[in-house]
């Protein structure tokens, strides 16, 4: 099982293509382009799996309760951009998203796992903002739903090969984060 979560995992950092991110919004709206959304960013990818690598180091009640708290607090932020609540520095908030994410695993910091959701929570306002702040007059719900769907399976796909690579010790998983913050870095500066 883990071997496959592995594997998804890979497929979808493979896919990313960031020039894809952010779609059309007269095209979204639909279930669909809602799961498809989050797979062709490499923040949304980057930020996602890095939640669930950082879960798998937690561990415990954590592997439900950070990727839960990231996917809840999502959906507040899609509905604040949706009925046109602005929230400032949605942009560079998501790639020190990223970042952010990445030293966490790095660093494999463990917390209680209330600081951790509120952390991950609070990263998770900014990318909902964002998809909801794309949608314009597109059916908001079908493609929230779709990306919430998308979120919370690349999560599980970063708790799958956490769990995994934690197996082998400590440090592959760490290395991951220390990647993801440096691919942060490079989307920053790109």
């Amino acid at each position: 099982m883990f071997k496959r979560l592995s594997l998804s995992a890979a497929i979808f950092a493979a896919a990313a293509a960031p020039a894809f991110a952010h779609l059309d919004p007269a095209e979204h709206g639909s279930f669909m382009a809602g799961i498809s959304h989050p797979l062709f960013g490499a923040d949304h990818i980057l930020a996602m799996v890095a939640v669930g690598l950082w879960a798998a180091q937690i561990g415990g009640r954590g592997l439900i309760a950070v990727p839960a708290a990231f996917v809840g607090t999502m959906a507040a932020g899609f509905l604040l951009a949706v009925n046109g609540i602005d929230l400032p520095f949605v942009e560079p908030a998501i790639l020190a998203s990223v970042i952010g994410l990445g030293l966490l695993v790095a660093m494999a910091v463990k917390l209680p796992v209330a600081a951790c959701a509120a952390i991950v929570g609070a990263f998770a306002l900014f990318h909902g903002h964002a998809h909801g702040g794309e949608l314009g007059g597109a059916g908001a719900l079908q493609f929230g739903l779709g990306f919430l769907v998308a979120t919370a399976l690349l999560h599980a796909a970063g708790i799958g090969l956490g769990i995994g690579l934690n197996r082998m010790g400590p440090l592959v998983n760490r290395l991951l984060g220390a990647a993801t913050a440096i691919g942060g870095a490079a989307l920053m500066l790109g």
